[in-house]
């Protein structure tokens, strides 16, 4: 466990290379955001977390499922998981700070993706 990566994933790479495409600047890891948001965009006061579907249980996804060995580490340790993403994420958002998430497996329709994340950035814009 000690190589899984808690920044800079591939899915987190290729969710910065769109937004710079559309021409978003963005900051990384904000710590001024509870739960430091993986990209934030303070002055639109707008965060995406990037959401590996294993780690954080993507709901109705095939990536995830439980490891069928250690379920008694696996079952508490997932659940924190997406129990702490759920605090983060209220707690951002009941400072005024829009919120949004993005699962891996989303990643594999960029162009889904980049609508979303148009229709995210962009809502509330003259």
């Amino acid at each position: 466990m000690s190589r899984i990566r808690g920044r800079d994933t591939g899915p987190e790479r290729a969710l910065r290379r769109l937004l710079t495409d559309m021409g978003y600047r963005y900051r990384l890891q904000y710590q001024r955001v509870p739960g430091r948001p993986d990209i934030a965009l303070p002055g639109r006061r707008k965060v995406i977390w990037v959401h590996g579907c294993f780690w954080h249980r993507h709901p109705g996804c095939p990536k995830a499922t439980l490891p069928k060995s250690r379920r008694d580490f696996w079952i508490p340790k997932l659940a924190a998981n997406r129990h702490r993403d759920l605090v983060a994420q209220a707690e951002a958002e009941e400072l005024g700070w829009d919120t949004l998430v993005v699962w891996e497996c989303e990643l594999r329709d960029p162009n889904r993706v980049v609508q979303e994340l148009r229709n995210f950035l962009d809502e509330g814009d003259p």
